[in-house]
């Protein structure tokens, strides 16, 4: 069962750490860290991103930490398969209604950005490890997805303390490595044409992340037993139908927009994810 719960925690974490880059701090590195701000400082872009890919890991293994302390008390608990499926289940079910906001709510979380002063008063190795380190935690800037939350509890779910710091370890890895998307970018223009480029991804990350908490919710729910399929197989008719009911009153709204001023507003979603500030 470590194995089972291994991989989805592995998929959601991926899939987690993949559409954090997205996020203001996300963007914020690919827009800092690039190898023409790190010319023009008068420092190697290389040496740099190299940094924060190693303080990303080591922020991914303190995330991976607190698994491991939850696998700690996994492991002298010794559920049952079914239960900690179900935990599993449960767990996976609130972080998809979560993110896809079906419920109207959705889990805490908080809005800080690294301080980007760093970038004047240090050497390159202490905010690209710094910066990098606050990013890969996952926890301590700006957090996107109800994912990042998930596979914490599925890394505890495995009861190996091992297993769950390779997993944390592996997310914040991730996370790291998105800073050499720019590597190839020499002026101002391309960089601009890559963040324009970039952005247009987002919708893309946000059904990855929305898939990858889907399949794990199917696995669990399998490995659960045929009661926690039968409630996923519920979950998932209601979850449909409210979207349905969503889209269809958003249809009558701007139809309805159309006819009194004959034309039908662009509607955008103004993600925290969608600009590119510093810091």
């Amino acid at each position: 069962m470590t194995t089972t719960f291994a991989l989805c925690a592995l998929l959601v974490g991926t899939a987690a750490a993949v559409r954090s880059t997205w996020s203001p701090c996300g963007l914020s590195m690919l827009s800092t860290i690039t190898p023409v701000a790190e010319r023009a400082k008068g420092h190697r872009y290389g040496a740099t991103c190299a940094w924060f890919v190693a303080g990303a890991t080591l922020g991914g293994l303190a995330l991976g930490g607190v698994a491991a302390l939850g696998a700690v008390a996994v492991g002298h608990a010794a559920p049952s398969t079914v239960t900690a499926a179900a935990v599993g289940l449960a767990s996976a079910l609130v972080a998809l209604v979560s993110d896809t906001g079906l419920a109207g709510v959705r889990l805490p979380v908080h809005y800080r950005q690294v301080n980007e002063r760093w970038l004047d008063a240090y050497r390159p190795w202490v905010y690209g490890a710094g910066f990098g380190f606050q990013i890969g935690t996952g926890v301590a800037t700006y957090i996107t997805t109800a994912a990042v939350y998930l596979c914490v509890v599925l890394g505890a779910l495995t009861g190996s303390p091992w297993v769950a710091l390779a997993l944390g370890g592996t997310f914040g890895l991730v996370r790291g490595l998105a800073v050499a998307l720019t590597r190839r970018v020499t002026s101002p223009a391309q960089l601009l044409v890559f963040h324009r480029r970039f952005a247009a991804g987002l919708p893309w990350a946000d059904r990855a992340v929305r898939a990858a908490t889907a399949v794990a919710a199917v696995v669990l729910a399998v490995a659960a037993g045929p009661v926690a399929a039968w409630v996923l197989a519920v979950v998932a008719v209601l979850g449909l139908g409210a979207r349905l009911a969503v889209r269809h009153r958003t249809g009558r709204s701007r139809a309805g927009h159309a006819g009194v001023g004959g034309a039908v507003p662009v509607a955008t979603v103004d993600d925290p994810g969608g600009s590119v500030p510093v810091g």
